[in-house]
């Protein structure tokens, strides 16, 4: 059993109101994920079960379509100290292996963050730390069969950008993290952001950027799992 010693800065973190937002604000963006990578699952069992089930001991791994899946985020931001900001991310995960036999995997689930966050930076440079849960839920099938997945875990957040001043031109990066019991995943996204509108009620821009996400879920209905999404995604950010 893998358990996450989560630092001690979450009580901290109540404290380091250094930066919050001036104004009360809305952040969201919806984007298209265009997603490929590898899904590997080992099938484990006693030897009583080698009789039942021909598929024990098989480790398959296999490459992924390339499919184009939704990813979006909404965040509220205040200027109140100690109160954490709120985001939350959602991504739809539904792919298969390009194997067409028997050996074909479908993956189908949904992944869903609730980030808790405190600006420590909020200029031309920006930077947020947080702590949150993260929920996979959905199913994969297989030789025939299907694992319900229903996961939740607490993680860590960061995020750190900048801004080119006067240009509309900025870029960002962020990432998730969690390893606790039988549940991994590390998700990062880096992204370049053009706004085409400023003003004192909106700012909306166009972004492109690239994304990996690793899950490995272990002893999941004696099954260990282990999945790389990854790819480049393009989308629309607004800021009210």
């Amino acid at each position: 059993m893998k358990t996450l010693q989560l630092p001690l800065f979450i009580a901290t973190l109540g404290l380091c109101s250094v930066a919050q937002a001036d104004f009360i604000g809305l952040k969201g963006d919806i984007s298209y994920w265009s997603i490929d990578g590898t899904s590997q699952i080992k099938h484990k069992a006693d030897t009583k079960d080698l009789l039942l089930d021909p598929y024990v001991g098989i480790n398959s791994e296999y490459d992924l379509d390339r499919k184009g899946t939704v990813q979006a985020s909404v965040a509220f931001e205040h200027p109140v100290p100690v109160i954490p900001n709120v985001k939350v991310k959602y991504t739809k995960l539904d792919t298969e292996t390009e194997e067409n036999t028997v050996n074909k995997t479908d993956i189908n689930l949904d992944h869903t963050d609730l980030i808790l966050y405190y600006e420590i930076l909020d200029n031309v440079v920006k930077a947020d730390v947080g702590v949150g849960a993260t929920r996979l839920n959905g199913d994969v099938k297989q030789f025939g069969t299907s694992v319900d997945i229903d996961e939740y875990s607490p993680i860590i957040y960061a995020e750190v950008g900048a801004k080119l001043p006067f240009t509309g031109l900025s870029a960002k990066a962020e990432a998730t993290y969690t390893n606790v019991n039988d549940v991994k995943i590390t998700d990062a996204q880096a992204e370049v952001q053009y706004n085409f509108v400023q003003s004192m009620l909106l700012d909306l821009g166009a972004k492109v950027g690239y994304r990996i996400m690793n899950i490995e879920l272990d002893d999941m209905d004696k099954r260990d799992m282990k999945f790389e999404f990854k790819g480049p995604y393009i989308g629309l950010d607004a800021h009210f």
